[in-house]
């Protein structure tokens, strides 16, 4: 069975998609985070440059690394580098 992992897109990731959020099935056991960001990015095109700088939070903590594991059930929210003031 798949459950899904919702995606929150910020900035850059969410005009490369053209929406705010997305959602994406997930095997039981779960899988790699760089295999899932990989997935987005074949499916999304113009998301792939983006993802290469975005920092990745899973659960409301970002990652400090991409070493990750992505369960069935998580949130992530990609945030590409930004500036402002």
């Amino acid at each position: 069975m798949l459950t899904p992992v919702r995606v929150l897109l910020f900035a850059t990731a969410r005009e490369a998609v053209g929406r705010s959020s997305l959602s994406r099935p997930v095997p039981d056991g779960g899988v790699a985070l760089e295999q899932f960001l990989g997935d987005l990015a074949a499916l999304h095109p113009r998301l792939g440059p983006v993802l290469r700088t975005c920092r990745v939070a899973q659960n409301g903590e970002i990652l400090p690394t991409r070493s990750a594991h992505v369960r069935p059930g998580d949130e992530l929210a990609l945030y590409p580098p930004f500036s402002g003031g």
